[in-house]
């Protein structure tokens, strides 16, 4: 089965944990895109989202459902649905192929529950084939390079259209290929740790509470 096919599937079946009259946060990618587009078909029912990326931003403004800042909400949000680029039996993901790892890892940390999208492919045994995402503060970049190479990996500075790539926020990404993660929680801190890390894509202390999998066969729902 096509891989978009899967992705639409996933997309459609996230719309049973989106609870009527409430704010949800929406991640970024492509399958996030989809459930965008699923979502637009019942607006209605709810009072609209915080977008994980200017992107997303402009995906749901396009299917006129309200966008809300982060700031603007008291409660805590009651899910966040997300696609992920890689995820473990354990929960654990790697996030950031489309650089908004910074807001997805804000927003997720204020919604209550985590429900992940993906296709089967993004399933492993140990994280680590997808090069790993790290948001850095572009002055760094260089030393937190060195440092992540200390730590088994090889890191190379994310270009776009032959310049530098800067997100949102205005930070560049290194992404670190040649990872085994062992041990996804230690890597996480670790990471995080080092002057001038904004955050890193992997998503252990704060992982998925659910994962809706895409296969052939139909959807697969892990719980964690």
């Amino acid at each position: 089965m096509p891989q978009d096919q899967l992705k639409l599937a996933v997309a459609r079946a996230a719309l049973a944990y989106v609870p009527k009259n409430r704010i949800i946060g929406v991640g970024t990618g492509s399958t996030a895109n989809f459930f965008i587009d699923a979502l637009g078909e019942r607006k209605d029912d709810i009072v609209g989202a915080v977008a994980s990326s200017d992107a997303t931003a402009e995906r749901l403004r396009s299917h006129r459902i309200p966008v809300f800042d982060l700031n603007e909400i008291s409660d805590p949000l009651s899910v966040y649905i997300d696609g992920a680029d890689e995820i473990s039996a354990q929960g654990a993901m790697i996030k950031g192929g489309g650089g908004a790892l910074t807001r997805e890892k804000i927003i997720a940390s204020a919604a209550t529950q985590f429900v992940c999208i993906a296709d089967d492919s993004k399933l492993v045994g140990t994280l680590g084939r997808f090069p790993l995402p790290v948001e850095v503060i572009p002055m760094a970049h260089s030393t937190i390079a060195k440092t992540l190479a200390k730590l088994g990996g090889k890191p190379q500075l994310r270009i776009r259209d032959n310049r530098p790539y800067r997100t949102d926020n205005g930070n560049a990404i290194l992404d670190v290929s040649g990872l085994q993660i062992e041990d996804p929680l230690w890597l996480e801190d670790q990471i995080n740790a080092i002057p001038g890390v904004v955050t890193v894509g992997l998503f252990a202390r704060r992982g998925a509470d659910i994962c809706l999998l895409g296969t052939p066969t139909g959807i697969n729902t892990l719980r964690f």
